[in-house]
């Protein structure tokens, strides 16, 4: 059967060698595919191909050669990820994209799904009904539907996804970028009030002075160095609609990290939950419970949102309506929390002011701000610190 895989991918067109055939069959004898049939699918693909534009050809051709083989039993609830492969583009036309309905609400969605789970026996693509790549079904990667979940798909394109079965990888705010301009840093300097506390390891000139001329003979006067005194906590997003907008974020990002000595950050994603996180590589085996957060810092910090808040409605105001996870407590509970335990509290957006009244989901993050939304603009920064000092 191998042998027969190799000639077929040698008559389909794909440039493999006899080297790395036996590559395989060195990779299979170490047993390093674990005898799942997706393991081997990914082994022989990164053994076999080694240009991405082969992969529909390879994909086709083990599709073929192996389509007898069963999966074990332990993958019968899981969905085989080489389904969901992208095999085809499909493109509506704007008439066809607005005959389209939604399925009727989250709780709808998830329900039917689950159905689809267990009803559905082979591989699929293209149409309105399975879960599987291209068409308009609402399960599944590379099709358009206005409300759906989507399944192994590597990026948005559609932005209607209203929950993400993938395990999404994120980087972390770069805080040694360059500004490209001062002017974001003199815009957070009216969020100052300068205070000597600490260790004395600066010296005091004057007093110095004035106590060797008092006392006849060399006085050395230490004090404690002078540094901004406010306490700021930054709530950043990450990932998504937010990748559009990194350049500016790390920007402020940056900037923070000189002008305030005492400065935390946290990640989250489109809407805040139960958990946020301090490293977006361990984001999800390494988080804080938000409960600890608003228990560790007191209410004097001053705090700071950063997030186009472009998500679907149903992440601010339903249980379970986050994209990503299972969550018991609808987002905009967790915001009202946090505006409740800090007085001194704002939302920038990098999304342009004009454009917030499109998206629900914006609209109702401002009203739970009580309007204390700013554009993530020169402008609006001094806006923003304005408001914090007041």
């Amino acid at each position: 059967m191998f042998v027969t895989f190799f000639q077929e991918l040698k008559q389909a067109g794909l440039p493999v060698t006899l080297r790395e055939y036996l590559t395989l069959m060195e990779a299979m004898e170490r047993d390093l595919a674990s005898r799942r049939v997706e393991d081997f699918y990914y082994l022989s693909r990164a053994t076999l191909v080694k240009d991405e534009r082969n992969l529909d050809k390879f994909d086709r051709v083990f599709g073929h050669v192996f389509k007898g083989l069963e999966q074990g039993a332990e993958l019968a609830a899981e969905i085989p990820v080489e389904w969901l492969k992208k095999l085809a583009e499909k493109y509506l036309t704007e008439e066809e994209k607005k005959q389209i309905e939604a399925m009727g609400g989250l709780d709808k969605l998830l329900e039917t799904l689950r159905q689809r789970l267990a009803e559905q026996k082979g591989r699929h693509q293209g149409g309105s009904k399975w879960i599987g790549t291209a068409g308009t079904s609402p399960f599944g990667a590379y099709g358009y539907n206005p409300e759906g979940v989507r399944i192994g798909q590597d990026k948005n394109r559609n932005f209607r996804a209203v929950k993400v079965w993938d395990r999404r990888e994120f980087k972390d705010l770069d805080d040694e970028v360059e500004l490209g301009t001062r002017n974001i840093k003199i815009a957070l300097r009216r969020l100052r009030k300068f205070a000597r506390t600490g260790a004395p390891d600066e010296l005091d000139l004057d007093g110095t002075i004035k106590g060797t001329a008092h006392k006849g003979y060399l006085d050395i006067v230490m004090r404690p160095e002078r540094h901004n005194a406010v306490k700021v906590l930054l709530f950043f997003d990450v990932g998504g609609s937010m990748d559009w907008h990194v350049q500016a974020t790390q920007e402020l990002f940056s900037a923070t990290r000189t002008e305030f000595k005492h400065m935390e950050h946290f990640y989250f994603h489109n809407c805040l939950y139960e958990r946020v996180w301090k490293e977006n590589g361990r984001r999800y085996d390494h988080t804080t419970p938000t409960w600890d957060v608003l228990h560790t810092f007191p209410h004097d910090y001053k705090v700071i949102f950063v997030g186009d808040a472009s998500m679907s409605p149903y992440e601010l105001a339903m249980p379970g309506g986050s994209v990503e996870h299972m969550n018991d407590e609808p987002g905009q509970v967790w915001l009202d929390r946090v505006t409740r335990t800090y007085p001194a509290c704002v939302w920038l957006n990098p999304v342009p002011e004009n454009q917030w009244d499109y998206t629900q989901s914006i609209r109702m993050v401002r009203q739970l701000f009580a309007g204390r939304m700013y554009p993530l603009t020169l402008e609006g920064l001094d806006r923003a610190m304005r408001e914090l000092v007041r």
